[in-house]
């Protein structure tokens, strides 16, 4: 940095991480950078006005194109629905699985749960804590393979034929009834799990 009378400057300004630049420093800049390069014609000054033949001057307005914004991408976005599912759901149950009753968590504190659909997306199951359970990973397993469900009056249910009893006492709730959020809006929706009895645990609603 130098000072008006071209010798180097010390301290102060010299050192500020930002300063203004001068008319003087800000012209130099400018032309230090607009160099001659031989079949390029000249950058205009700007002062020249240089004009532009067959564009209007009045602004055009793009209909049907709306801002991108943050929601626009999670509701666009599948990576972005599953993480908001997820964090849902976990918040809606507390980290605490809906049919064991665990409430494990991790060295970090999160939990060790997983969201898992009630109706799956594959099946149009939409990213709602209503069709949304709490699970460990190997309920979760169990009930996308349909060895487990959930009743109308949210008993849960076991395959007998493929689940062997021990199993099912080890891990699924003393009461074998599913383990609800607190807020009864969360609760899943009957026909969320009417659909899963009918189309993965292969029964209608038990008697």
């Amino acid at each position: 940095m130098r000072k008006a009378d071209g010798s180097p400057m010390s301290g102060g300004a010299s050192v500020s991480a930002v300063r203004k630049l001068t008319p003087l420093e800000f012209a130099n800049i400018v032309d230090a950078g607009l160099v001659e390069i031989e079949g390029v014609d000249a950058i205009p000054r700007q002062d020249t006005v240089v004009p532009v033949v067959g564009l209007s001057e009045q602004a055009v307005t793009f209909e049907g194109l709306q801002p991108v914004t943050e929601r626009t991408k999670v509701l666009s976005s599948r990576p972005a629905r599953d993480a908001s599912f997820q964090r849902l759901v976990k918040a809606a149950y507390k980290g605490r699985c809906a049919i064991s009753g665990l409430q494990l968590r991790n060295g970090g504190g999160r939990p060790e749960v997983q969201a898992a659909h009630i109706r799956a997306v594959a099946d149009d199951g939409p990213d709602v804590v209503q069709n949304g359970l709490a699970l460990s990973g190997t309920l979760h397993w169990m009930f996308d393979r349909g060895l487990i469900s959930v009743a109308k009056d949210h008993r849960i249910l076991i395959s007998h034929n493929k689940v062997p009893s021990d199993v099912a006492a080890r891990l699924i709730t003393p009461g074998q009834k599913l383990l609800l959020p607190d807020n009864p809006r969360h609760h899943p929706h009957p026909e969320y799990l009417r659909f899963h009895r009918e189309n993965c645990f292969g029964h209608g609603d038990p008697m």
